[in-house]
């Protein structure tokens, strides 16, 4: 007898389509699997014969052939063992073959028969629901991230056994109800607690308002980790698009079988400087999202820049201008979203406190090798640089000033509605995003600015990205202040910005 059923395989955070086939016919015995199969696939025909046989399913003394299909796209994964377990039975006739009708399908089984967990639910269920698919039987572990799909019925199983008798209409389980939860956005750290470093505060609403790179320089203890952990309270919330897109790359990470509400607020990513090139970019046998899709639509955040190793360094630059990263394999790519604010922390020196000679004690040839350790073509991908000022014994024992996260949020809220009402017929969002192509039309300049900014590339000896990026940051600086035109004031600020590196890389 022969019977199909539907499954799904990850595809980098989409999913694909699977058929199970299933042929049980006269021959010698053989329990055999096609369909270009990974390892953990082909020992799944082990786990399923051992685990019908605990639950009292003995397989006939027959030819049972399995073909996953299409026989193009690799399947790899363990969410294969309950519908190809599923499949075999429907074959032998335990299970009616109409039950299985727009029916999907995923779980791994243990020897017992109990239903294991699976990653990339979430995906899984959201392309079902495109594909016309009406019912789902996933284990019950992955039953609250399920939750988050709505207008498809979701059945969550325990073990074997109450599968088969679910699909045999022997028993009733509650299908998944869908819950619109909200998540807390505004739980960050606020901005309120950092004491002076006006300059550090500036840059950031800069950088946040034109989704701009920035790396901040200064002293240990000046505040920087501090600052940059506070950035994600300053970004506006997510919308419903982006939050299931986000939820998708944490979904097949395996993070949301441990948390039970769809990710809400911006991600902050900060790896430590120990991290490997494949760690960030993402990798694997079956490449999984690394740290640069972690932090998609959020902050990625660099700490002690120069102890990174220069590999993974270089590993950002194709991401921070693409949005996505892209891992090729042998038989496929893989492509994941990688659209992140890059926020990079560092000391000059290795004591850190150059420039400031009286403290410093590194010699020429120290410095000049810690901040080599930064290659020229990622620091022309980073739009502001700023500096932190040591804090002043005053400034810590004084009231604290400093705006909200909140008051700073709503300039930037405005800052992005300007750009939103821009871009409408674009097909980017921010300043950070402008093509080459298109600066003459969106950052104008007049005469007198033209001028400034002649004089400016000569004198900083700019590269064609360095002298766009300060554009681009003018016109952020612009909108910030509600001007339609970018003037002297705002390009001068934005190559201050762009200067410091100039001050410390030409030491």
């Amino acid at each position: 007898m022969y019977s199909i059923v539907t499954t799904a395989i990850l595809h980098g955070i989409d999913s694909l389509p699977v058929q199970v086939e299933a042929d049980v016919s006269d021959g010698l015995p053989l329990f055999e699997m096609v369909g270009f199969l990974a390892s953990e696939v082909r020992e799944s025909k082990e786990r399923v014969r051992t685990a019908l046989r605990n639950c009292g399913h003995q397989l006939p003394a027959k030819r049972i052939t399995i073909n996953l299909s299409p026989a193009n796209i690799k399947k790899s994964g363990n969410g294969f063992d309950l519908p190809i377990t599923i499949a075999v039975l429907a074959a032998l006739g335990v299970i009616a073959e109409d039950a299985l009708e727009q029916t999907l399908i995923i779980g791994e089984i243990g020897l017992n028969g109990l239903i294991l967990g699976v990653d990339g639910i979430f995906p899984m269920l959201l392309q079902a629901k495109e594909c016309g698919i009406k019912r789902c039987i996933i284990p019950i572990e992955n039953s609250r991230e399920a939750a988050f799909v709505e207008q498809i019925t979701v059945i969550p199983v325990k073990n074997l056994e109450q599968v088969i008798r679910f699909l045999n209409k022997e028993i009733q389980i509650e299908p998944v109800m869908y819950e619109a939860r909200e998540t807390d956005w505004e739980s960050a750290p606020d901005f309120a607690d950092v004491y002076g470093q006006q300059m550090l505060r500036r840059a950031c609403e800069i950088a946040v308002s034109g989704m701009h790179n920035l790396l901040m320089l200064g002293p240990p203890g000046a505040g920087k980790t501090m600052i940059a952990r506070r950035i994600p309270g300053i970004l506006p919330p997510m919308a419903a698009t982006e939050r299931m897109e986000v939820s998708k790359i944490y979904s097949v990470c395996g993070a949301q079988r441990k948390d039970s509400e769809l990710i809400g607020a911006r991600p902050f990513r900060a790896p430590h400087h120990t991290i490997t090139p494949q760690g960030m970019a993402g990798g694997g046998i079956v490449p999984k999202p690394g740290e640069v899709s972690l932090a998609h639509r959020g902050v990625l955040f660099l700490d002690e820049l120069p102890e990174f190793q220069q590999t993974t360094l270089e590993v950002l630059r194709q991401p921070m201008e693409d949005g996505t990263i892209t891992i090729s394999r042998l038989n496929s790519q893989y492509s994941y979203p990688a659209d992140f604010l890059l926020v990079c922390a560092m000391n000059p020196c290795k004591c850190g406190f150059y420039p400031d000679r009286m403290k410093c004690r590194c010699s020429l040839t120290s410095i000049r090798r810690n901040l080599s350790k930064i290659s020229q073509p990622l620091l022309d991908r980073i739009d502001l640089c700023a500096e932190a000022e040591p804090i002043r014994y005053k400034e810590l024992q004084g009231a604290q000033t400093g705006e909200t996260s909140a008051q700073i949020r709503e300039r930037v809220l405005a800052a992005h509605e300007i750009q939103q009402k821009r871009y409408q017929n674009e097909d980017w969002y921010f300043n950070s995003q402008i093509p080459a192509a298109e600066l003459k039309k969106y950052c104008v300049l007049g005469e007198k600015e033209t001028t400034y900014m002649e004089r400016i590339y000569e004198k900083l000896d700019l590269s064609a990205r360095s002298y766009h990026k300060i554009l681009k940051v003018a016109r952020t600086i612009a909108d910030l202040d509600g001007a339609e035109a970018i003037t002297t004031g705002h390009l001068t600020e934005a190559v201050c910005y762009r200067s410091l590196d100039k001050k410390y890389w030409e030491v």
